[in-house]
């Protein structure tokens, strides 16, 4: 179902009910299978509650398996309060949302801190779905105040939102894939506030980012760093990828998800052409495995020895069945079977950690940053988060 809001004279499209695709499949996966599934992964889910010291969040493990945790500040606080928020939706069970509400409260401070651009990450995963299901007040400004907080990292002359970095600096002005990943905030606020400031400083960052950050094969860049001044590229590089030119896989994933996320909201057919593109490189890549989880790079050096990474499958798999939902059939079809796929293998050995293990993570075997050597082959509270609202979407096709 869709709606058509007018605001400040910008006649703007909007999905409404936006976290499941629009469309049905033939799913060969069953509902009792995605049930058991959510079921195991709330139970590690409260022992991963009971796991946590006083004012912390679950960040990822260590190489021991034991638990690393983090605070607010972390571009990953707002993942374990979303990932309960999805849990409960299929569960129902109030303890999974006591503690949502919980964790999230930790984070309150955040929506005024404009020193990040992972304010989407953090404010919206969190307090994004407490709001979605309870249209709570309080949730709904927080969202506002995030957004605000967002926008001041905006620049004009570049047509970005700053990703690394003061605001203040003069000299360079980097922007990394992961950024379109935030967006779906902005585009949140207009909805509530009636702004569409918010809506159109997506726009021209999606618009920048397809002309600057993709090759011919459209496969991304991570960073490019502009001039603040006149918006003209200063280089184009990675900072977690094997090479400059690489194809670093939850950069890949990240690209694909926030274009999809950039059609649901605008209905604007370049986007979804773009994100098309994207899951034709990924899905048809020659060094994807079987099982269709990414390598930790595209071009990794010793593939097919090299390590895996579940979370971007997670988020590759999340997002092909949203996008599913906005193409063809034969597409369709060919994007359910591949995230299928993925969510089989992420729900079994050796990337499924047994039941009461694993610190209380759902999966094992991802990677933050391998050449900065942190979180390599751990268990990661992002992986979870795109597993478990992966399951609740295909259990909500109908």
């Amino acid at each position: 179902m869709k709606k058509i809001f007018l605001i400040s004279g910008l006649s703007v499209l909007f999905f409404i009910n936006c976290s499941t695709p629009r469309t049905a499949s033939n799913n060969s996966v069953s509902r009792g299978w995605i049930n058991q599934n959510l079921a195991e992964a709330a139970s590690q889910y409260k022992l991963l509650k009971a796991n946590l010291p006083a004012g912390q969040l679950p960040r990822s493990t260590f190489e021991n398996g034991t638990l690393r945790t983090c605070t607010s500040e972390n571009w990953v606080s707002g993942f374990y309060p979303g990932t309960l928020v999805y849990l409960y939706e299929t569960i129902k069970d109030t303890s999974l949302w006591n503690e949502a509400v919980r964790s999230a409260n930790l984070l309150s401070k955040e929506q005024y801190n404009t020193g990040t651009h992972d304010l989407g990450f953090m404010m919206y995963c969190s307090y994004g779905n407490l709001y979605r299901l309870t249209n709570n007040e309080q949730y709904k400004q927080v969202l506002i105040n995030s957004a605000k907080s967002l926008i001041t990292r905006f620049n004009p002359a570049v047509g970005c939102i700053r990703s690394w970095g003061k605001s203040d600096d003069t000299k360079e002005f980097r922007v990394i894939i992961d950024n379109m990943m935030n967006l779906e905030l902005l585009f949140r606020a207009t909805e509530l506030s009636g702004d569409s400031s918010f809506y159109k400083i997506a726009v021209t960052h999606a618009n920048t980012t397809i002309r600057n950050h993709f090759r011919p094969d459209y496969s991304s860049y991570h960073v490019v760093n502009y001039n603040p001044l006149n918006g003209s590229v200063i280089y184009k590089k990675t900072a977690q990828g094997a090479a400059d030119e690489s194809a670093w896989a939850r950069g890949q994933s990240w690209g694909l998800y926030g274009f999809t996320v950039m059609y649901r909201f605008t209905h604007d057919k370049k986007y979804l052409d773009q994100a098309q593109h994207i899951a034709q490189f990924l899905i048809n890549h020659p060094n994807l495995p079987a099982d269709k989880i990414p390598y930790w790079d595209y071009n990794a050096p010793g593939i097919p020895n090299a390590i895996r990474d579940a979370s971007s499958g997670a988020i590759l798999a999340s997002a092909l069945i949203e996008l599913a939902g906005y193409s063809d059939k034969q597409q369709a079809s060919n994007y359910r079977d591949i995230a299928n796929t993925i969510l089989k293998s992420l729900s079994a050995e050796p990337y499924k950690a047994a039941q009461g293990t694993n610190a209380g993570f759902i999966l094992k075997h991802s990677v933050g940053s391998l050449p900065g050597k942190a979180d390599v082959d751990v268990a990661l509270n992002y992986a979870d988060y795109y597993y478990v609202e992966a399951l609740n979407r295909l259990k909500n096709l109908k």
